[in-house]
């Protein structure tokens, strides 16, 4: 069961990764600074990613737990907030900063929607 959810996870993770990156890319172009782009890129996904990752991933619909899902995403935004600010504070590009969040973050964020709000 934890095999077929974390492949599930990583399908529908990669889509809302992309959506999330090209988010966030866009307000950097746009001229934001990294930190306003994560907090629309992150504001933007939450539902999208709280309805496709609870469906497709954990099977599960029930609105209830939307509240647990933002909270995991809060923790998950501080943690991306955090990294990409030290990266970039050390010289490193914001693009490049946070492509090399996705990974880590993804296997934390993972970890969290399991045991955190689509527990059963």
């Amino acid at each position: 069961m934890l095999k077929q959810q974390a492949l599930r996870f990583l399908f529908v993770g990669a889509l809302n990764t992309l959506v999330g990156y090209c988010l966030y890319a866009f307000f950097i172009w746009l001229g934001f600074g990294y930190a306003l782009s994560l907090t629309f890129a992150t504001i933007l996904g939450v539902l999208f990613n709280f309805k496709s990752i609870g469906a497709l991933v954990f099977k599960s619909r029930d609105n209830a737990l939307l509240i647990r899902f933002a909270s995991v995403y809060l923790v998950v935004y501080a943690a991306n907030m955090w990294v990409v600010g030290l990266l970039v504070k050390n010289g490193m590009g914001t693009y490049l900063a946070g492509i090399i969040t996705i990974v880590p973050l993804a296997v934390v964020s993972f970890l969290l929607n399991k045991y955190c709000v689509f527990k059963r």
